[in-house]
């Protein structure tokens, strides 16, 4: 079973009747429990789960894979990102959350994965024109739904230097003369995996910051390398998300005494 595969099925592990009086109930039951005015249609119970799934749960799981498959490709960035550990987290003790505001390589190496393998790379799938608009030159008649690419716009080489390179320290550095200062979270449009405006992500801050903190957990405590010398492949295929045509394979060494 893929990694993404059990963090959906542990959302919707549903206890058996016996024990439903003793257990908290799950987010279905929820929804199914609301009545009056709070009470919701199928179609729009079906669009909420379709979100939990598809942003709260699978983007998460898949970018996590993908940055862990960048991360065996290039064992010197992940060395790099151990030595950060190292310097603010230690070998004696587990991370905690606080210390991702010590790190800067770390955040940027998951802004360049977000870069070059955007789990949601079609922002939020469409965009109804509802008047005849002028976009960049070009006509877009009333009624014409239109998608943002956002994977071409992140790998674009009129947007960024060498845009196929894995280069984490595009994020870091002088560029061409110019930082490059990039949130990520839709403020500036070369790096906007989130979408921007009034209907970006609602959860991109609380979802890029679970990938960064596990990420961050399992690099402090395990090194990540090729299984079997196999080379990872990086062919993608467009399903939920973004992901990665064969399930990522390595091997795990642990890198504390402490590790169970």
């Amino acid at each position: 079973m893929r990694f993404q595969d059990i963090v959906v099925a542990g959302y919707f592990q549903v206890p058996c009747m016996a024990e439903t009086t003793k257990l908290h109930r799950d987010f279905v039951d929820v929804l199914l429990s609301l009545t009056g005015t709070d009470k919701l249609s199928n179609s729009d119970m079906i669009a909420v789960l379709w979100e939990m799934i598809f942003r709260g749960t699978d983007t998460v799981a898949v970018l996590i894979e993908w940055i862990l498959a960048r991360m065996v490709m290039h064992p010197d960035v992940q060395s790099r990102v151990h030595i950060e550990l190292d310097k603010v987290v230690g070998k004696s003790r587990a991370l905690a959350e606080s210390d991702l505001t010590e790190m800067v390589y770390l955040h940027a190496v998951v802004k360049e994965v977000l870069r070059l393998h955007p789990p949601g790379p079609l922002l939020s799938w469409s965009r109804l024109a509802i008047t005849d608009s002028t976009v960049d030159g070009y006509h877009v008649p009333k009624g014409t739904t239109a998608m943002v690419n956002m994977w071409a716009i992140m790998r674009d080489p009129d947007v960024w230097v060498d845009p196929l390179e894995f280069k984490p320290e595009r994020f870091m550095t002088m560029n061409e003369g110019e930082h490059v200062d990039v949130c990520g979270f839709g403020s500036d449009l070369r790096l906007a995996p989130f979408g921007s405006g009034r209907r970006a992500c609602p959860g991109k801050t609380l979802g890029l910051t679970t990938v960064t903190f596990w990420v961050a957990f399992l690099l402090h405590e395990f090194e990540f390398r090729p299984c079997n010398e196999r080379r990872v492949d990086l062919s993608e295929v467009l399903k939920l998300s973004c992901e990665m045509v064969n399930p990522l394979s390595i091997r795990v060494r642990p890198r504390r005494s402490s590790v169970c």
